[in-house]
């Protein structure tokens, strides 16, 4: 028999199920397998779980920061348990339909960490994560699951340099447009694609891998500071470590996620997405998360955070700086602490540290003599960088990226695609002129399906001189690298029979993101008519897990989710 472990009580932890009586016999048998003692069988098992693999830089450093969990977790008085999960790496699988696949992984991300940590009993979870959907998907299975858990990114690329400037990928995206105009040559974009990405690491503005890294810390998942450091560093080494030692004692205390993730809380991660000017894909995550939890928390919820909120991160692509300058200046904490100087974050929130945010900001000081960073009271603009849009054209609403932007209407005549693929091929073949609004429809959750980002075409539109000249709507939605008019999330999608799907080409579409409205100027009347004579679109996924998704998916307003969420539960697994 085991002997028990020092300091924790195994009779109320999911591992006593295979480690602990006779009837765990078999169970410690595969355990001693694979060289653990006895000692290490009757501690606590700790899942240390990454989306690490070889598809992309954003993943490739992640195996070597897991040992240093580990380490912390040994160090801490429990047995680590290490698991991957996939990931599905959206700069190679945009422009194509690959990225029919990015928002799915979300949710196989989530289920196969549940499943995992179910099948196996661990009692506790500490996740790694670097490219975009990886960062929700953990910490929408830690809410899930509700055993103690923390969440580290691992941390951002470093910026590479072309023609004596920083560069990140969305630089590439946007050569692909001005190769096409003929404004960059084969030398020269040859050149940018082997600058652009210099290390390992995520991409290096504020795009959603860094926004949703900012979320971790400001939801109170994630250890303060422990998002800023860049991927190559060694000294991201200790924040993993930390973490292994402090998800013991979270064990021991028993603070779990869902008294983490509290209303306030989601508040404090859409506050900080606004205030960097970032992902517009938060619009989607954050509702998802709190869906996990059984609170609801929606894109207009998100909005009118983002609305009140001050933009005060200059960072790229509406702004000038990447993820490393804001490291260099201290980091997330910084953000934070001019937030709640300011008195936009909930100070009294709980985190995994066991301390409130306000007490874990004690000790920040805002830094000086630098201009990444400004305070709320010299904001780059009193709205924060994202926000919500409602009209006729989207009554359950749609998003947009502000920050950068120096014009917040645009009136022009629609453009119709069907598909990403051919509004792309237009972009690059000049035939979307200024004025244009271009519209991309048959992209949302359920119609894509997966509902794909559209950096190919946005990088390609700026690249190839037009800019803020034409605008983007669409039912998929946009890489955090975004920058322009691109309206996303419209809603009802398509699929359903939205508004989206019964535009022509040449009706007048007008956006007003300063008042929050889309409309397409067209009669109730015509609309109902034409909504009479719509016939749905049938996708070319017929099977496999696309078709899956297709069959559960909910709205994007709330997440995209597939399945009934927290208020559904009759049980939690942490309780079994």
């Amino acid at each position: 028999m085991a002997s028990k472990p020092a300091g924790f009580d195994k009779s109320k932890l999911p591992s006593r199920y295979t480690t602990v009586g006779p009837t765990s016999a078999p169970h410690r048998a595969f355990l001693y397998a694979m060289g653990l003692s006895e000692q290490e069988i009757a501690q606590p098992l700790v899942g240390v779980v990454t989306t690490w693999n070889e598809a992309a830089p954003c993943n490739i450093s992640l195996a070597r920061q897991a040992q240093a969990v580990k380490k912390g977790v040994k160090a801490g008085g429990g047995t680590p348990r290490e698991f991957t999960t996939i990931t599905v790496t959206d700069g190679i699988a945009m422009g194509h339909a690959g990225m029919k696949s990015s928002l799915v992984s979300r949710e196989v991300i989530a289920d196969s960490t549940e499943l995992t940590v179910r099948g196996h009993c661990y009692d506790a979870l500490v996740g790694l994560a670097g490219c975009d959907k990886s960062l929700p998907g953990l910490m929408m299975a830690m809410v899930r699951l509700n055993v103690p858990s923390i969440f580290l990114y691992g941390g951002s690329i470093l910026p590479g340099r072309f023609k004596g400037k920083d560069v990140t990928v969305i630089d590439v995206f946007e050569g692909v447009g001005a190769h096409a105009a003929k404004t960059m040559n084969d030398a020269e974009l040859k050149e940018l694609e082997m600058a652009a990405c210099p290390s390992a690491g995520s991409c290096g503005g504020q795009f959603t891998a860094n926004t949703m890294a900012c979320v971790s810390e400001a939801i109170g998942l994630a250890l303060p500071g422990s998002a800023g450091t860049p991927a190559p560093y060694d000294s991201r080494d200790r924040f993993c470590e930390e973490a292994g030692e402090q998800v013991m004692k979270l064990i021991k205390s028993g603070l779990r996620p869902r008294d983490i993730v509290t209303r306030k809380a989601l508040e404090n991660a859409a506050v900080i997405v606004a205030a960097t000017g970032g992902s517009t894909n938060a619009g989607l995550h954050l509702p998802a998360i709190a869906h996990e939890a059984g609170i609801d928390f929606h894109l207009e919820d998100v909005c009118e955070i983002f609305r009140r909120t001050p933009y005060i991160a200059d960072l790229k692509p509406g702004g000038r700086y990447v993820a490393k300058d804001l490291y260099d200046v201290g980091g997330v904490p910084i953000v934070m602490k001019a937030l709640l100087d300011g008195g936009y974050l909930h100070g009294d929130c709980i985190t995994v540290t066991g301390k409130t945010i306000a007490e874990n900001m004690r000790s920040v000081k805002f830094p000086k003599n630098q201009d990444v960073v400004r305070t709320t009271k010299n904001a780059l603009s009193k709205t924060g960088g994202v926000v919500g849009l409602r009209g006729n054209l989207a009554p359950e609403g749609a998003i947009v990226k502000i920050a950068g932007l120096k014009r917040l209407q645009f009136t022009g005549k629609a453009k119709v695609f069907e598909r990403e693929e051919d509004a792309l091929t237009a972009v690059l073949t000049r035939k979307v002129k200024e004025g244009d609004v271009v519209i991309i429809r048959y992209e949302g959750p359920r119609g894509g399906p997966g509902m794909r980002e559209m950096l190919s075409t946005t990088g390609a539109i700026y690249g190839a001189g037009l800019g803020e000249k034409v605008a983007l709507i669409t039912d998929g939605r946009f890489s955090g690298a975004t920058r322009g008019f691109c309206i996303g999330h419209v809603g009802p999608e398509a699929a359903v029979g939205g508004p989206i799907a019964l535009l022509k080409d040449g009706d007048v579409i007008t956006i007003d993101a300063e008042k929050g409205t889309i409309d397409v100027k067209l009669s109730k009347a015509e609309l109902d008519k034409r909504r009479k004579a719509w016939k749905p679109h049938q996708h070319d996924f017929q099977s496999g897990t696309l078709w899956k998704y297709a069959q559960t998916v909910g709205p994007a307003y709330k997440g995209a989710v597939t399945h009934p969420g927290g208020q559904a539960e009759t049980h939690v697994y942490a309780d079994i």
